[in-house]
């Protein structure tokens, strides 16, 4: 198994990509008013020289960052956890949510039953999003991983996965790690493709 330290040290040399710039780090805007969560995180430019506590304090924030804010904030919430330092953020949930299906059933009004779903093949909201699925959802929002990036998160979801001694969150990395991670460090474009990339 790797050790802590030595998945902190790849994060650290993994994850350079710049700062996104302080008008493309909000993504989403629903259930907030602009910048309530992200806007803490405005003109941070070194994501490593965020403190648990902060990240603690804004861990709401990653769901409302966009695609770009996502991929250059990770990195901070990946080392806090790695060093045990975080009370309230869950950065496994972000990186497996919509890859298997969570399923809660209650009584309704009457005496109805109802069963909420959420994840997987669920429909995300047919309202407002048609057909989309959480995990079609979920696989956009993180294909902004590079393959280095995504063989990094495969590696540290194996290391939370392997240091869970109750097991509760493995049966939701190991959904995740097979329908999306681990393909993904194979095939993701690569760092080198990125940079070689010319509008």
């Amino acid at each position: 198994m790797t050790t802590s330290d030595a998945l902190i040290g790849t994060i650290d040399r993994t994850f350079t990509c710049t700062y996104p710039g302080d008008r493309f780090l909000q993504g989403s805007f629903e259930g907030c008013e602009p910048y309530d969560e992200v806007g803490a995180f405005v003109g941070i430019t070194d994501w490593r020289s965020l403190e648990a506590a902060f990240l603690d304090a804004h861990y709401c924030a990653p769901p409302f960052f966009s695609e770009a804010g996502f991929r250059f904030f990770l990195p901070a919430y990946l080392v806090a956890d790695l060093r045990d330092e975080l009370m309230t953020a869950d950065p496994v949930f972000w990186l497996t949510h919509g890859f298997s299906e969570l399923a809660v059933d209650t009584i309704g009004t009457g005496g109805r039953p109802i069963s909420h779903r959420s994840g997987g093949p669920a429909l995300l909201g047919p309202g407002r999003y048609g057909a989309l699925t959480w995990e079609d959802a979920s696989r956009h929002r993180l294909s902004v991983f590079c393959r280095e990036e995504a063989t990094v998160i495969a590696d540290y979801l194996r290391h939370r996965r392997d240091g869970d001694r109750l097991g509760l969150d493995a049966p939701r990395i190991d959904a995740a790690l097979e329908r999306f991670w681990m393909p993904r460090a194979l095939t993701a474009p690569t760092r080198a493709g990125l940079d070689d990339f010319t509008h």
